[in-house]
This record gives C-alpha cells, sequence and structure tokens, in this order.
C-alpha cells in the first residue's frame, strides 16, 4: 500500500476530527443560549458588525445561500436577528441582531474561557494553531 494513502498520514483527518471534537465541545455552553455552532457563528459576525447582507455573512463562514438561508429563517423564527430585504436592491437579504440577539452577547462573553479551559492548550498553542489554519484557508 501506498505510505501517502494511509489514514495517518493524512493532513485531512486530525483536522476534521480535532474540527468535530471543538465543535462538541462548544455543545454544552451554546445550549445555554439555545444556539447551535453556525447559529453561534452568525451572532460573533452580527456582534461585531451590527449588520450583514446574507452574502457577507456567506463568505466569512464559507457557506452557500443555500445553506445560510434556512440557518437564518430558524434564526428569526427564534427572534435573535431580523431579515430585511435592502430598500435599494431587493435581492440582497440584509441581516441584523434583535434585542433578543444583542442581549445574548453578554452571557456567550464567557464562551471562549470556558472552551480554552476545556481544551487544555496554552494560548499561546491556540494562536499558533489558528494562524496555520488561517493561513490554509486563506490560499482558497
Amino acid at each position: 500500500m501506498n505510505d501517502l494513502l494511509k489514514l495517518e498520514n493524512q493532513i485531512c483527518f486530525p483536522v476534521y476530527a480535532f474540527s468535530r471534537e471543538v465543535t462538541n465541545l462548544y455543545k454544552p455552553f451554546l445550549e445555554a443560549l439555545g444556539l447551535t455552532y453556525p447559529q453561534y457563528l452568525v451572532m460573533l459576525i452580527l456582534w461585531e458588525e451590527k449588520q450583514q447582507t446574507v452574502n457577507q455573512l456567506g463568505e466569512k463562514l464559507y457557506l452557500d445561500s443555500g445553506t445560510l438561508t434556512p440557518l437564518l429563517k430558524r434564526m428569526e423564527h427564534k427572534g435573535i436577528l431580523n431579515r430585511t430585504r435592502s430598500k435599494t436592491d431587493e435581492r440582497v437579504v440584509l441581516i441584523s441582531t434583535t434585542e433578543i440577539g444583542e442581549k445574548m452577547q453578554e452571557k456567550a462573553a464567557l464562551i471562549p474561557e470556558q472552551l480554552i479551559a476545556v481544551l487544555g492548550l496554552s494560548i499561546d498553542e491556540l494562536q499558533q494553531l489558528k494562524k496555520i489554519v488561517n493561513k490554509a484557508l486563506l490560499r482558497y
């Protein structure tokens, strides 16, 4: 068997497994907010940017509108964000948080520290990992 085809030699597998593990570690923290991990990512952007188009969110989250639209509809149904058509271009849907969504930010502020504690990695190690992953992502 070609060594390049061994699972232990694949870069994709540890990245995939780590991604799944980190996402699962978020679950108990996010359940307290009533959010899924993808919904949390949307909220992180909106807490920072206040308003985004569906396309802007998709670019930042590496999601297409077919995946993002149902997610945003569920969040709107929960009352944590608003979806409105642009007055200048009806094709553009603007996304912003509601008052309920804004209030969630205070509780969510504790999540990064809680996650770091669970991971058992130093801040330096996490920053180094993030830097490497971001460098790889920017190539695509």
